[in-house]
């Protein structure tokens, strides 16, 4: 078994979108409504193939690469989240989408609240899957600083599954060999090795501060919201789902037990049925 015969079965296509110039990689597959997956930092669509399959047997799926991530182009300047935010919104433009259910996890929870938050029009449902951006914690900006520059500017593939295994409470049954050499080619492209200063940028106090989700942002998303956490992310502790549950109106708090930094991979199944439920509601 590997991360792509997850979707075995499935009708889907890898496409290249121009969204502002920039080459966007995207994962489509399924059709109705549509739902944009988007990952956190450092990341690229492959944290998804374990929900593409049973979303897209009732949406459109649309898994991003997102802006200087992956193998979709960045510009020349520090990703900030109003960056990241008009990309997203140039992607659905490109597609042809006026309103979307979106599914952000780490990184791109922030992203999809603050896009939620000032563009309520485009949000359908909204699900934010360990999301950041509602705290700056130095410990952990070091943490995700640290390991993810070892991981690319150095070849040793070893750093790379390590920066893996920070995302799971099962490492062993959740980082294949497979995913560790996707990400592993995806942190030596020359591209993401130049640009690394620029996707780390929010791991640095300034930046972040001024980017961070204010409590009058969250109170302004109008969005049915669900927030799906790990008892054991290593990114981000329990109270800080519960600030989050509490600032966003009418907002549903799922914590799952024995889990890391990435519910809807390591608690795949339980995390579709979840999800699929929440979107379905009328």
């Amino acid at each position: 078994m590997t991360i792509w015969s997850d979707l075995t079965g499935v009708g889907y296509a890898v496409r290249y979108v121009d969204v502002h110039g920039l080459r966007t990689r995207a994962l489509q597959a399924g059709d109705g409504e549509a739902v944009v997956f988007l990952h956190g930092t450092s990341g690229h669509l492959e944290a998804f193939v374990r929900n593409i399959p049973a979303h897209s047997e009732k949406y459109a799926c649309h898994a991003l690469d997102m802006m200087g991530h992956g193998y979709t182009d960045g510009p020349d300047e520090p990703y900030r989240i109003p960056g990241y935010v008009r990309h997203v919104l140039g992607y659905l433009d490109a597609c042809g989408i006026e309103r979307a259910h979106f599914v952000g996890e780490s990184l791109g929870g922030w992203v999809a609240a603050r896009l939620a938050a000032d563009h309520p029009d485009r949000v359908r449902r909204l699900t934010l899957v360990a999301p950041g951006g509602s705290v700056a914690n130095p410990a952990v900006m070091d943490r995700i600083k640290t390991s993810t520059r070892a991981a690319v500017q150095t070849d040793d593939i070893d750093l790379t599954r390590k920066r893996l295994h920070l995302l799971m409470h099962d490492p062993a049954a959740n980082v294949s060999e497979e995913l560790v050499q996707v990400r592993h080619a995806i942190y030596h492209r020359p591209e993401f090795v130049k640009a690394i200063g620029n996707l780390l940028c929010l791991q640095e106090l300034d930046n972040r501060t001024e980017d961070l989700l204010t409590p009058e942002q969250m109170g302004r998303i109008t969005a049915p919201t669900l927030i799906v956490w790990g008892a054991q992310n290593p990114f981000g502790e329990i109270p800080e789902a519960h600030r989050m549950n509490e600032a966003i109106p009418g907002s549903r708090l799922e914590i799952f037990g024995e889990c890391g930094h990435w519910p809807q991979h390591e608690h795949a199944e339980r995390f579709n049925e979840l999800n699929l439920a929440f979107l379905g509601e009328a």
